[in-house]
């Protein structure tokens, strides 16, 4: 078998030597100039972490400091202080609406207006400026003025019938203006007498049923024409439209009433009522102290609600610190003594001086209605009024 020849190398060993060394250098470069990416690299990533880091430790700091500077404020002080701002702002709205009431009952009465609009208007800017004190110090002074002026318009009423006779004692039947002399002064009365044997005292509504708002209202002679009634008078207190706190509840009332068609009005509310309360039936009539201590009984011709109460069992019940009441003006009253009805209004009277009135001319049982800017008295015609258009009213007709 033939030796084999060994085959030669393809590179001079002395030249594969030197592209080695080359390679190699080459190799070297490479990593040398990949470190120097590297280490830039890294460089500019420890730059951008460190001012990232920076931001975060400034953003971190803002926050404790915020953190730090509501812990320091005493945050039950705070909430005092808004509750109390919210309860000045809420007793001098309260006080200002009352007024603005007060406003427009004597307004209905031809009242002179234009400076007690001018104070009400400076009131209302004073709230705006959330200067609560002096607006409710204002109101008050606005509340006095009001009174005042209304005590001049039922002083000037009474003056300008001051030669009425003196009459202590109820008519027995027709309407009759007379003076009552009593311990608390001398009082002019415009007063309705009817007997229960030939008359029927009846209720009657503008609306149908229970109404909370929008509710109907009509002038009361409009009421006496469609019910055929000789006489009659407004009802029961109501909410008019005129009034601010009135616009989610307009011409709406909330007492206990029976109207013509023995629909009763606002029985849920009444069920637990401390309001005194008037039931006329036949030839009778009944007075409670509380509408709760009455059922629903349809068999009865007429039964108001209203408060509050003048006189029961002969006895004087009036007593209110309502500054509407304390002070003078019209006084509406539905009262009884034995088989007789009576209906009227004490002139320039509190509402503590009607009741005196009114035990003076001798009655039993009397029930206060609503005066003011609603006050309205018809027989054949009107004899106070018309007032403004009112919800519900009193009537007398004849059997």
């Amino acid at each position: 078998m033939a030796n084999k020849v060994p085959s030669k190398p393809f590179f001079h060993p002395i030249l594969l030597t030197v592209v080695e060394e080359k390679i190699a250098v080459v190799f070297l470069l490479v990593v040398i100039i990949a470190s120097a990416f590297t280490a830039r690299a890294f460089f500019n990533f420890k730059q951008q972490t460190e001012s990232t880091k920076r931001q975060l430790e400034q953003q971190l700091a803002a926050s404790q400091k915020q953190v730090q500077d509501l812990q320091s404020v005493d945050q039950t002080k705070r909430n005092n202080d808004l509750e109390s701002q919210i309860k000045n702002l809420q007793d001098a709205n309260t006080k200002l609406s009352l007024v603005y009431s007060s406003l427009a009952d004597l307004r209905d009465g031809k009242g002179n207006l234009s400076p007690l609009d001018s104070l009400f208007a400076q009131a209302l800017s004073l709230i705006g400026k959330r200067d609560y004190d002096q607006a409710i110090a204002q109101t008050a002074s606005l509340q006095t003025k009001i009174t005042a002026e209304a005590a001049k318009l039922a002083a000037a009423s009474a003056t300008s019938t001051a030669n009425v006779p003196v009459v202590n004692s109820a008519p027995s039947s027709g309407y009759k203006r007379q003076q009552v002399q009593t311990s608390a002064g001398t009082f002019l009365v415009d007063i309705i007498a009817a007997d229960l044997g030939s008359t029927r005292v009846i209720i009657d509504t503008a609306s149908d049923s229970t109404c909370a708002n929008n509710c109907p209202a009509l002038p009361l002679a409009t009421y006496a024409a469609r019910s055929g009634a000789f006489a009659g008078i407004n009802g029961t207190y109501f909410c008019p439209e005129t009034y601010p706190e009135c616009a989610d509840k307009k011409n709406a009332f909330d007492q206990l009433v029976m109207n013509k068609n023995k629909v009763y009005f606002n029985s849920d509310n009444n069920v637990y009522s401390q309001v005194p309360i008037a039931i006329f039936s036949g030839e009778s009539a009944t007075y409670k102290a509380h509408a709760q201590d009455w059922g629903r009984d349809t068999g009865v011709d007429g039964v108001i609600s209203n408060h509050p109460p003048l006189l029961l069992g002969g006895q004087i019940l009036a007593s209110t610190s309502d500054p509407k009441l304390t002070g003078k003006g019209y006084r509406g009253f539905l009262g009884h003594k034995g088989s007789q009805v009576f209906i009227g209004f004490v002139r320039n009277a509190s509402f503590g001086e009607a009741a005196t009135v009114l035990k003076t001319l001798g009655m039993d049982d009397a029930l206060n209605l609503d005066a003011g800017g609603s006050t309205a008295l018809w027989s054949g015609g009107y004899k106070l009024g018309p007032g403004r258009n009112i919800p519900n009213v009193v009537l007398f007709v004849r059997k």
